[in-house]
């Protein structure tokens, strides 16, 4: 694998004030450049920018894949994150009382791509994974 370069993503979200703090207080995000309608983040090193949108006027659900035996929103994103700071992420989540859409666990025990997960909602209800892996080469296993 190359070197990896931070990447860059934009979420919408329905309440600016809300997503911020949510961000910087419960994920513990620096926040860089904002407006009145957006503002980054460093997400483990690499851009998040959350961008207002209005709220539609009625509530879309997710959908849900099976993966492992449990259902996973799509869309969603995250962090692969080294194994003791997926735990500490994990610590500071129930700290602040985030309810889980997949609860903290280790998906494919035993098998090829083994790693801990946890999947929960922003604010806005946009779908979260953090993961991690003992070893980082089995990231892409098959």
């Amino acid at each position: 694998m190359s070197k990896l370069t931070p990447f860059h993503v934009a979420v919408p979200v329905y309440d600016l004030e809300e997503s911020r703090r949510f961000y910087r207080e419960v994920l513990g995000c620096s926040e860089g450049r904002t407006s009145d309608h957006w503002a980054d983040f460093n997400l483990y090193g690499h851009q998040f920018v959350i961008h207002l949108k209005p709220r539609p006027s009625e509530k879309a659900d997710h959908h849900f894949n099976p993966v492992d035996g449990h259902e996973v929103p799509v869309p969603h994103y995250g962090v692969v994150l080294e194994w003791d700071e997926w735990h500490k992420l994990e610590e500071r989540l129930r700290t602040h009382h985030i309810e889980f859409v997949i609860e903290p666990y280790i998906r494919f025990k035993g098998l090829p791509g083994e790693q801990a997960t946890m999947f929960f909602l922003d604010p806005s209800g946009n779908a979260l994974e953090f993961k991690s892996f003992k070893d980082f080469g089995q990231l892409f296993a098959v």
